[in-house]
This record gives C-alpha cells, sequence and structure tokens, in this order.
C-alpha cells in the first residue's frame, strides 16, 4: 500500500474551508426529505482528472433527516482498527453532536463513487482511514453546521452568528429559541453554501482528543455483531474446500461417491486446482472433504524446497540491482571509510493469519450475482466476480461485512474467486469456508527478502556511506501494476535507510519471484516490516561498534525529524533506559518513521542458557498527530506490537516436496496469553494532522527484541523467525 509519505496531504486544523469545485462539496435535499452533504474526495493516486472535473460524481455522504436521524456512508470497512468510531467522531465534532448520534451506513462497491481519498480506489488498507478523511468528513460535519445555523437564523430573522449550534439543535440565547436539526433540514437543504467556512479549532475540540467507547464492541460483546461467516441467505449450503497441495499444482481427478454417501452431503465440485463439498452444514461438508478420493497433478513445484528457495534468492540478490537511490557517492565512501561493515538480513515469508477464517457467501443466477463477504477491496470482487459470470457489473452486488482480521489478507480476492467458480455450478447459495489449515497452505505471503547491506564509519565512528540492495518478489507489479514503474517495486524498498540522513546513500531493488503458485503480498506494516528490521539492526550494530549509546548516536542524525528527536527522548525517560539489568537481560530500541506517524520501542529481554527468550517489557512512545480517540491509540499499538512480536518469534512458512509445512496454530505459532510482555505506551502532544496507527508498531518491534538479545548476550541476529538455538549457551 502506499504510505503518507507518497501521498502528502497537507492539512491544517485552523484553515477555513474554501469551498470550490475542487472540494466537490454539495449541499442538498435527500431522497425522502432532509439535508444531503455530498462531496467527492480529490483522489491522489490513480484519478487525477476528479479533482478538476467536469460532473459531480458524489463519493460519501452526511445525510440528516426530519427526525434529526445522522447517517455517515464511509467506505472504509471496520476490521478492528476502531473505524466505526472515529469516522464519525470527525462529523460529530464539527456538527456539534454527540458520537452516538451519528449512524455509520457503508458505502456500496464502487472504485469510482466512493475511493480511499489517498489512494484513489475502494480500499481499506496502509493505515490510510484517519489520515484520508480527517479534514474532508470534517469539512462535511462543518458545512452542515453552518447550512443548520444559517436555516434557523432565516426562521427566526436573526443574524447566524447570534445563534449556535449544541447537541443537535440550534440555539438562540438572547431569545432562549432553539429548534433541533430535524426541523431545519429541508429549509438547510435550499441554502447555498458559503464560499468559506471555518473549521473547528482544535482548542474548542470536545470529541477528538478525548477517550471514547468503541461504537462497534457491544454488538461484538453480545455476538449481534455481523461479519462474513455469519451471513445466511435463504436456501444458503456450506462448503469445504481443498485446494492442491503442491503449489501451483492442479486437480487431476477425484472420485466423489465417499463423499456422496455421507449424510448431509449434496454435492462435489471441481475447478481447475481445488475441490469443494457442497453439504447441509459444515460438519458434514468437512466430513465428505475428509471421505474424498483425490488425484493432484503437482506441476512444476512436485520437489520445491525452502532450501532450493534460500539458494535461488542468494543467487539472484548477487545481481546488480535497479537504482532506486543514489545521494552522494556510497561506494567511493565505503571504500574510504575507517570501518565498514558488510551483512546480509534475511525475512521470511509469513502468512496472515486472521481469526475469522476465510470464507465468502456466493449466489450465481442468471440475471444477478450477490456476494456476501468481508473485505477490504468490494470493487475488486464485485469486477471479478462480473468476469467469472459473464454479467454486467451492475447485476453483482457485494454485500460488505464486518472483517474478523485482514492484516492484509483480504486486499486479495482469491477466495472470492473460488467461491464465485463454484457458485457458478450451483442454483443455490452457496458459503465457501477455508479451513485454518488451508488457508495457511494457501495464504498469499508477505515475500522472502534476502538484503545485502553495508555501512562506513569515519574515524569519529560517525556513519559515512549506507547501501541497501533489496532482493524479493514484487507485490505492486502483480497488485497494482501502474505504481510498479522503472522497474522498482516502492513498497519493498521503502525506508531501506530508516530516517536517517546518512551523508551518502544508495539503494538498489533486484526483483527476484518466487515459483508461480506463491503470492507475494501486502501484510501487515507492508515493507516498512522487512526493511525497519535490517535497518535498525545495521545501525545497532554501527553503535555497538562506535561503544555509543543508542539514543545519543540516532539524535544527530534526526535533525530533519525534530518529532523523531521529542519520542526519542521521552522514550529514554519513560522506558527506563538507564538503569541497571540482572545479567541475561537486555534493552534495545527501535524507530520508524511511517505512515506519517513516529514511533520507537525499547524492548526488555531475557534470554536463558537454552536460548529461549522472553520479552518482559514493551515501552512505546508515539507521535501520531492530534489522538481522534487515545483509547484507540494504545489498543492499536497494543494489538501491531503483539502481531509483530509473533511473527518476531515464531513466523516462518517453509515448503517440503511443494508443500507448506505449516497448517493450524500448532505448527504456525501465535504469541499465548502467558508470553504477552508488560506494555506501556505513552503518546507524544501533537498539533499535527493524524498519521496512521494500526501498522507502526508491527514494524518496530521486531527490530527492538533482536536488538535487546544483542545487549543481552553479545549475540546478533540478522534473520527472523528468532532462532533460539543461535542463543544457547549450555
Amino acid at each position: 500500500m502506499n504510505s503518507l509519505q507518497d501521498f502528502p496531504m497537507k492539512t491544517s486544523s485552523q484553515e477555513p474551508l474554501a469551498l470550490s469545485r475542487r472540494h466537490f462539496l454539495k449541499a442538498s435535499a435527500a431522497v425522502g426529505g432532509g439535508l444531503l452533504i455530498s462531496f467527492s474526495l480529490p483522489p491522489l493516486m490513480r484519478d487525477a482528472q476528479a479533482s478538476t472535473g467536469r460532473s459531480f460524481a458524489p463519493n460519501a455522504y452526511v445525510r440528516i433527516d426530519r427526525e434529526g436521524g445522522i447517517y455517515l456512508t464511509i467506505q472504509p470497512v471496520e476490521m478492528g482498527q476502531g473505524t466505526y468510531t472515529s469516522m464519525p467522531a470527525l462529523i460529530a465534532e464539527e456538527l456539534e453532536v454527540g458520537l452516538e448520534q451519528v449512524h455509520i451506513e457503508h458505502a456500496p462497491a464502487d472504485d469510482k463513487r466512493y475511493p480511499n481519498p489517498m489512494l484513489g480506489f475502494q480500499v481499506t488498507g496502509g493505515s490510510t482511514s484517519v489520515p484520508g478523511n480527517w479534514k474532508p468528513l470534517r469539512e462535511a460535519g462543518a458545512a452542515a453546521r453552518v447550512l443548520l445555523v444559517a436555516a434557523a437564523a432565516q426562521q427566526w430573522g436573526v443574524a447566524p452568528d447570534s445563534c449556535r449550534a449544541e447537541a443537535g439543535e440550534v440555539l438562540h440565547p438572547s431569545s432562549g429559541r432553539k429548534l433541533g436539526y430535524g426541523e431545519l433540514v429541508d429549509a438547510a437543504a435550499k441554502l447555498p453554501l458559503p464560499e468559506t467556512i471555518p473549521l473547528k479549532d482544535p482548542k474548542d475540540f470536545k470529541l477528538i482528543g478525548t477517550p471514547a467507547k468503541r461504537t462497534d464492541s457491544p454488538s461484538k460483546v453480545n455476538g449481534t455483531a455481523v461479519f462474513g461467516i455469519d451471513v445466511h441467505p435463504e436456501g444458503m449450503k456450506v462448503a469445504a474446500i481443498t485446494i492442491c497441495p503442491v503449489v501451483g499444482g492442479t486437480l487431476d481427478a477425484v472420485d466423489s461417491a465417499p463423499a456422496m454417501a455421507v449424510r448431509g452431503v449434496r454435492e462435489v465440485i471441481r475447478t481447475d486446482n481445488a475441490v469443494a463439498v457442497i453439504a447441509d452444514h459444515m460438519g458434514a461438508a468437512r466430513k465428505g472433504l475428509a471421505a474424498l478420493q483425490i488425484k493432484w497433478n503437482p506441476g512444476a513445484n512436485a520437489q520445491l524446497s525452502s532450501a532450493q528457495l534460500l539458494s535461488d534468492i542468494q543467487k539472484a540478490s548477487e545481481q546488480a540491482g535497479v537504482e532506486v537511490r543514489n545521494d552522494g557517492n556510497a561506494e567511493e565512501a565505503l571504500q574510504k571509510a575507517a570501518t565498514r561493515l558488510d551483512v546480509v538480513y534475511q525475512v521470511p515469508f509469513l502468512a496472515h493469519a486472521c481469526l475469522e477464517p476465510v470464507n465468502c457467501t456466493v449466489h450465481v443466477r442468471k440475471d444477478a450475482c450477490d456476494i456476501w463477504v468481508g473485505i477490504q477491496v468490494p470493487a475488486r470482487a464485485k469486477t471479478a466476480a462480473a468476469e467469472l459470470t459473464g454479467l454486467p457489473e451492475e447485476a453483482v452486488q457485494v454485500h460488505n461485512h464486518l472483517i474478523g482480521g485482514g492484516f492484509g489478507r483480504r486486499l486479495e480476492i482469491d477466495f472470492v474467486i473460488h467461491a464465485v467458480k463454484i457458485a457458478k455450478q450451483v442454483d443455490y447459495p452457496v458459503k465457501v469456508i477455508w479451513s485454518r489449515e488451508e488457508d495457511t497452505r494457501h495464504s498469499t505471503l508477505r515475500p522472502f527478502h534476502y538484503n545485502h547491506l553495508s555501512a562506513g564509519l569515519d574515524e569519529q565512528n560517525r556513519p559515512v556511506a549506507w547501501t541497501h540492495k533489496v532482493t524479493g518478489g514484487s507485490i505492486l507489479a502483480r497488485w497494482a501494476p501502474p505504481a510498479f514503474v522503472n522497474g522498482i517495486d516502492r513498497d519493498a524498498v521503502r525506508d531501506a535507510s530508516g530516517p536517517y540522513a546518512f551523508p551518502n546513500v544508495k539503494v538498489q531493488y533486484v526483483r527476484h519471484e518466487p515459483p508461480a503458485g506463491i503470492t507475494p503480498a501486502f501484510w501487515r506494516g507492508v515493507g516498512h516490516t522487512q526493511n525497519a528490521f535490517m535497518v535498525e539492526g545495521l545501525l545497532d550494530e554501527l553503535i555497538h561498534v562506535a561503544k555509543a549509546d543508542p539514543f545519543e548516536y540516532r539524535y544527530p542524525l534526526l535533525q530533519e525529524h525534530p518529532r523523531a528527536i521529542k519520542v526519542l527522548q521521552l522514550l529514554r525517560e519513560k522506558s527506563d533506559w538507564d538503569s541497571p539489568l540482572p545479567q541475561g537481560h537486555g534493552r534495545g530500541l527501535a524507530l520508524t518513521y511511517c505512515f506519517s506517524t513516529y514511533a520507537a520501542q525499547v524492548a526488555e529481554v531475557s534470554v536463558s542458557a537454552n536460548g529461549d527468550v522472553r520479552v518482559l517489557k514493551v515501552t512505546t512512545v508515539v507521535d501520531c498527530g492530534i489522538p481522534i480517540n487515545p483509547d484507540s491509540v494504545v489498543a492499536q499499538i497494543q494489538g501491531g506490537t503483539f502481531f509483530g512480536l509473533t511473527a518476531a518469534l515464531f513466523g516462518d512458512i517453509t515448503f517440503k516436496d511443494g508443500r507448506v509445512e505449516q497448517g493450524n496454530f500448532d505448527t504456525y505459532r501465535m504469541l499465548r496469553i502467558n508470553e504477552v510482555p508488560e506494555l506501556i505506551t505513552h503518546t507524544v502532544e501533537s498539533s499535527e494532522a493524524p498519521g496512521g496507527l494500526g501498522e507502526v508498531s508491527t514494524v518496530t518491534i521486531a527490530p527492538a527484541v533482536v536488538n535487546a538479545i544483542y545487549a543481552a548476550t553479545g549475540k546478533r541476529l540478522r534473520s527472523l523467525p528468532i532462532n533460539t538455538q543461535e542463543l544457547r549457551t549450555t
């Protein structure tokens, strides 16, 4: 995903809104009565013409009905990040209503009308929901407030500035009169928008920056929340699926008879590389699937192994890469350096392991197709279904639902394609549910990267050169081809030297794709998670060569990032960095600037004589700009840390005989409750526009822990997951 660094949105919380064609803000009467504020967000990635377009195509709405109900149609889907609380807060703040007064309506699948404001198409991801909607939603709320106040003033024959909005009403304090929003909407809808509409001064915020209870929590606690897996259209049956276990293999033959003998099984459906058993319920479907006699064609990957994949990428990494960045003369500076380090770092393939199993329900008819799913890219699912069924896109309806864990897995539509292929062969709705094993073995994967890095130090042990050659598969070349330019995958090489001002920097990219059937894909934190581990690791190596303090060593390299220095200064204070530790314990520091957020962590670990690593405490300091919901800031830092820590300690997808060796959580290990460290989060007060939060701590936790392990043991780990065998002293 493209990050905020790539698509900066300059905002000012106090800047008056100058309404123009560029904003495409419009007030009108809602169908059935009421006020409709609609606006088109200026696309920044794909459809630049829309910002100067010739037609009005609203893509987000604030609707207020005659009963005073406020309805917000939004593009992002809730997948645990708190969108359904933070988005209404932006509207409610400017509209002077309570959070509970704004009701969420999810946008239909439509890339053109409901694009992500930062990425230009309909997608939830890249930590863009709050940063992208920060200003547009507030503008919409402010516009509605101004019109409602104007309507009341007109009715009372008073000046608008003698009135004020409060709690869903317009008040005229000097006369004591008041009118509810519902009583004003029809009149407000007939008024023209003024040329400028001021946004609230942050000092007057009542909701933004105040801890709020998540609006989606009650339904998730009492079980009434509806995820994709919860839908049950009339006549629906359930399918269990198995895909050729060798990646890239196909289906040769299947004997359906044993499965059809299972009570409750209705049909056995074949596709090019999979078999599905459809039954009245999941138990019968799974039992039928287990009874099948299947002959697979393994294809070219029958002997594929992790050792072969490593050998292939090592060879590829020796090639000269495409030049991504070349500041100064890094090669010459390396040759002249007083000290030089040449190292190789690598990170493994990783699956997403979402809590909600991958699932999709589809009903295909002659003239229509309905899809019930929880997905980050509903419009992509719609397009794929139209192509597979031969139906026009307008005949395909995607019913998007709450997502029980995305992390990039539901940026893919492979499971939708499987479900549509199966549903095409039956005349009833069918819910296709992947088992945990099936998803782990056929998940799209965070790429395996094998990177060469070099750094040079001068006589005073200050860095004078930095080179980083990234080798691995390209996500963008497959997922967003227009973004793959000049042979460079910008996601793969992001932050290849961190935020640091090294005098000479050279970055190269070698595209090396794994065999067909292994699909590199986005994963929480995207390319940042790979390169931050390597950059923060090598920087820590330089610091130890210099016998320097990790905080003090970074400050001169961060003069262009004063917010980063503030984060580090607060972290040093809050993490007890300078206090002594027992033998076998260590602290490690890592910093990131990603998604327009600065974050740093100190991890404290203990390492036993047999190499067991225990992460005892993680202290995080984050400057994410103005926090919409401080509770959500803490929650996202915690969630991202646990997710990244799981990967650092256990995450690894390996291959043998063309098959993924991991399956359920017994072999694809998760962090357990008794392994959760003490986690402390502090936020730097900031007046900057909000940055992304859902992924930053996933980026920093692995290098923080590995650097702490070095502090405890003197052993440098340059690959993940952490290999405890390398740490054994007995």
